[in-house]
């Protein structure tokens, strides 16, 4: 199966993602929009992974032990790799200092299961498109210099999930293996 760990965004911020993405759509040249319900803060994408190892990294997941909630608020608007060729349009996840250091500990767990360690820096964000030809978005970046740092709520982290996602022509569709909180 397709896994990966993930914090889920709530309802009224999936809501509020929405929104901003219709007000993107006619500025965007050539994007693939999340739907709404594809809104989660990835910790750590594992990919293709076989029905008895999903078992393992749940055990190892657990020994993570509890963590401490803590508040993160959607805001900032952005492009990965860049604005001049972007791959991915987001919306960026203001957090404490706790939200990367959950993320680095379930890293080095999945790392000691022989996944691979990421090599980029750990930036928290909600995808809202996918580009499929990376190319200036002139009248995107327009429209963003209005809202750029626009807030869009804030929410408690208080779990993450062992997720996995199954893709159609039609789009992903995500399932919760196992749930880790903080109670």
């Amino acid at each position: 199966m397709r896994a990966f760990i993930a914090i889920e965004t709530p309802e009224t911020i999936c809501q509020r993602l929405a929104k901003a993405q219709a007000r993107f759509r006619a500025a965007a040249i050539g994007a693939r929009w999340t739907a709404p319900q594809g809104f989660h803060l990835t910790l750590k994408f594992l990919g293709q992974v076989a029905d008895d190892r999903i078992q393992v990294v749940s055990r190892k997941l657990a020994t993570l032990g509890k963590f401490g909630s803590f508040r993160v608020e959607v805001r900032g608007f952005g492009f990965f790799p860049s604005r001049r060729q972007p791959r991915v349009f987001w919306v960026g996840i203001q957090a404490p200092p706790e939200l990367t250091e959950l993320a680095a500990r379930i890293e080095d767990a999945m790392v000691e299961l022989g996944f691979k360690r990421e090599a980029r820096d750990f930036h928290p964000h909600l995808t809202l498109a996918r580009f499929r030809d990376p190319r200036p978005q002139a009248a995107l970046e327009r429209l963003l210099a209005e809202t750029r740092e626009e807030s869009l709520g804030g929410f408690e982290v208080s779990e993450f999930f062992l997720w996995e996602s199954q893709l159609s022509p039609a789009g992903a569709a995500y399932r919760k293996i196992e749930r880790f909180g903080c109670d």
